[in-house]
């Protein structure tokens, strides 16, 4: 694929991962134009005055829910990075229908957004919280996820401007540094002696942003449309990372919260069955996919099915991160933190 010759834009581009994205993008792959779609001018201003600044950027001003926006903006737009979502657990389920006109109705406009436009490829970004749902954020997550996979039907085997659109979803854990991560919350609290855990057990899947974004990149060069692509990424007890934060101070105990989960799981044991693993991923096949017939569809090829049973969770993964392997990588968020510029 060469991104030089592709117009790129990214939903909710000034957020942590669209920052990372941006970055990437122009210092390695230099595409012919990169969109920052989002609804804040305030945050595109600022991120242009860091530094986010180079002649095939632009700042676009709109929002997901408004679908006549979308399709102004996504004219001519070869790659859509869907990654605009309400993200924090106790706003959604205090606000459920603006995380629902957002997380779900958002991403029905982007899809007929990319279809009446001509999009060639959409990646939307998921979370490990979409699976088994226990909060209105992840069940907002699932809807989306089922949306975009579907909407590759909607497409059919032609396209606008002579290919299809080919929509494709990543899923990943939490992401080390992004806004709402609980380290800055730990470094914050450290200063007083005192952390706070909500429950001793707790265990998360963690990548960094570049990860997450390198991840992407490559999904967005492999799909097909329809998958749903989960990386192969480190568990970590949050134990660990409440150590590696502050070492010196007390741990307190405080009760786990509504919404939240002692474990994520990333491929629950129903969705295994149409799973194929891969080296470094695994690649959540759609039951149904007669819109890659005439394109070929080679998954099954490269990868191995999984045993029955199988489930991918945070505290069954056979990958675990050290807790000096978490102070490594924390340790650019503590810079951050040090110098006040941590978000």
């Amino acid at each position: 694929m060469d991104w030089s010759e592709k117009v790129v834009l990214i939903t909710g581009g000034t957020g942590s991962f669209g920052k990372k994205f941006v970055e990437i993008m122009l210092a390695e792959y230099h595409p012919a134009k990169l969109i920052i779609f989002s609804r804040d001018e305030l945050k595109q201003h600022e991120m242009r005055q860091a530094g986010y600044d180079h002649p095939s950027l632009r700042y676009f001003i709109g929002d997901v829910r408004d679908r006549e926006r979308l399709k102004r903006a996504f004219e001519g737009v070869d790659v859509v990075v869907h990654a605009a979502a309400l993200k924090q657990v106790p706003a959604c389920e205090y606000n459920p229908m603006e995380a629902i006109k957002t997380n779900i109705l958002g991403s029905s406009n982007v899809v007929d957004a990319a279809l009446d436009c001509g999009v060639e490829k959409v990646l939307a970004l998921s979370t490990d919280k979409a699976v088994n749902p226990v909060n209105l954020y992840g069940a907002t997550k699932l809807a989306a996820e089922k949306l975009i996979v579907q909407s590759n039907a909607y497409a059919g085997w032609g396209g606008k401007r002579g290919k299809p659109t080919r929509l494709s979803c990543v899923r990943y854990g939490n992401v080390v540094g992004s806004r709402g991560s609980v380290v800055p919350v730990f470094l914050k609290q450290r200063q007083n002696g005192k952390v706070t855990v909500t429950d001793e057990r707790m265990t998360r899947f963690w990548l960094t942003l570049e990860q997450g974004v390198r991840f992407v990149i490559r999904c967005i060069e492999q799909m097909r449309g329809g998958e749903v692509f989960v990386p192969k990424i480190p568990s970590m007890a949050v134990m660990d990372l409440a150590r590696a934060v502050a070492p010196e101070n007390d741990i307190e105990i405080i009760g786990i919260r509504p919404g939240e989960k002692l474990h994520e799981v990333l491929i629950s044991e129903d969705e295994a069955r149409h799973t194929v693993e891969l080296e470094d991923l695994f690649v959540v096949m759609p039951p149904e996919r007669i819109w890659a017939k005439p394109f070929g569809w080679d998954w099954e090829d490269q990868g191995k099915p999984l045993p029955d049973g199988y489930r991918y969770a945070s505290n069954n993964n056979p990958q675990w991160l050290t807790i000096e392997q978490i102070r490594e990588m924390i340790r650019p968020i503590e810079a951050e933190h040090e110098k006040g510029t941590l978000g």
